[in-house]
């Protein structure tokens, strides 16, 4: 049935029937979480020779000895690493420590505080600002807030980010300082950028602030579920317009091995480097070295990094796969949301029809069913059409997965009703 042809009794007959449902779902006292892309059980025991793997036998290549200080740019086969990851020489690449998203708040603080390269200290302007693609990732935009940095919302397209209204903001603020992207699989769209939107970023640096960044998290650099997918090399194309500097790169093994325990990556030119360490120097004697040797053993000994990220993608896909049928086979032809397939990553992004997302949300919450806040992947919480909500299959059991997204569609059905009966009420 079509929600906008329905008549106010058919609507409210199916109000009722729905309802009825939803009451049984909670009499089950449900207890299910699909509220963070966190790797399942099964995932992590992928990486589990990492424990044991060097047999007391920790010097690096070169003779270093890992266990001891030192070190400030991370070793270098593990640096090695992270330039395979992020396609990327191993001179412009620092292996840090386990988390990505601390090497991109440093970045964030280095650049607030002291200034990229020489350029001005963003916190010296009246009104800094980033450029925050929509829906998007929400630790992003609480590094900003933290800071009291501004954030311009920024609709995200098939392509990527709307680049027409990118350029209108940086050419009519000089007060931008940065952009946040996730380049592809973005979270939690799925976008990957197309190669007229990675060129287009790349020439922001002639229009932009000298201390412009592009924040380039490319979290799910290697996560395909299927056929690898292609992402046009950033670095390249800002070469080809001489604004290498205007890019910092990131990446990490947090979903790729032992999330808790990997290995963090950030790539940009020399001078960028230079700023970043400059204040490592002061907050660090060197990563966790011991670490950093586990990972390059383990990708050398035991597996080859397309291998392993294959074998993550056959438990994930059947997962996405049971998000995706739940939508269609509950949804489709209804006008009640709107979805995309994606390619790989760790999200499904769901819009409700406007207005829905934070009563979808409530109503699974007390059916047993969490789900990331509604709102939380725009700046400040504030989703302006309260329509986004971000679905996370990676972690849950495929059983409790398949209740949960059963649950899911339950709710957005029923919100959907309730509003467009609210809705025919008051204009009638």
């Amino acid at each position: 049935m079509q929600i906008e042809s329905a008549s106010i009794s058919q609507l409210a007959e199916w109000e009722k029937e729905l309802s009825t449902h939803y009451e049984r779902i909670r009499q089950h006292e449900l207890n299910l979480d699909i509220t963070r892309g966190k790797p399942s059980a099964e995932q992590l025991n992928l990486s589990d020779k990492l424990d044991g793997i060097l047999s007391g036998d920790y010097r690096a290549a070169g003779g270093t000895d890992t266990r001891n200080y030192g070190g400030l740019i991370g070793l270098t086969c593990a640096r090695e690493l992270g330039a395979d990851m992020l396609q990327v020489p191993t001179e412009e690449v620092i292996a840090g420590g386990n988390s990505s998203l601390t090497l991109m708040y440093h970045a964030v603080l280095t650049g607030y505080l002291f200034g990229f390269a020489g350029n001005t200290p963003w916190r010296e302007l009246k009104a800094p600002k980033f450029l925050c693609p929509v829906p998007g990732y929400d630790r992003h935009f609480t590094i900003c807030e933290q800071l009291g940095i501004g954030m311009i919302n920024i609709p995200v397209n098939a392509q990527g980010p709307d680049m027409d209204l990118v350029e209108k903001h940086i050419r009519e603020d000089n007060e931008i300082i940065g952009i946040w992207c996730v380049p592809k699989y973005s979270n939690p769209t799925g976008v990957t950028y197309s190669e007229e939107t990675v060129e287009r970023l790349a020439q922001l640096g002639q229009i932009a602030n000298p201390g412009f960044r592009i924040f380039w998290d490319n979290a799910y650099a290697v996560h395909d579920l299927g056929h690898y997918v292609s992402l046009p090399s950033i670095r390249a194309a800002t070469l080809e317009n001489d604004t290498a500097d205007s890019v910092l790169q990131f990446a990490s093994t947090s979903k790729v091995t032992h999330a808790g325990s990997g290995v963090a990556f950030v790539s940009a030119t020399g001078d960028n480097l230079k700023s970043l360490q400059q204040q490592m120097q002061a907050m660090t004697i060197g990563p966790d070295k011991v670490n950093q040797l586990r990972h390059s053993r383990f990708f050398t000994e035991c597996t080859s990094l397309k291998d392993h990220m294959r074998k993550h993608a056959d438990i994930l896909r059947p997962k996405f796969d049971c998000v995706l049928e739940h939508l269609h086979n509950g949804l489709a032809g209804m006008n009640l949301g709107q979805w995309e397939k994606p390619q790989g990553g760790y999200f499904v992004s769901f819009n409700t029809r406007p207005g829905c997302a934070k009563a979808v949300v409530n109503l699974a919450t007390e059916a047993g069913v969490k789900l990331t806040p509604a709102g939380a992947t725009f700046p400040y919480g504030k989703d302006p059409e309260d329509s986004n909500i971000r679905i996370a299959p990676s972690f849950p059991p495929l059983e409790e997965l398949d209740t949960a997204m059963a649950v899911f569609v339950l709710c957005v059905k029923l919100a959907s009703v309730r509003q467009r009966l609210k809705h025919l009420h008051q204009k009638g």
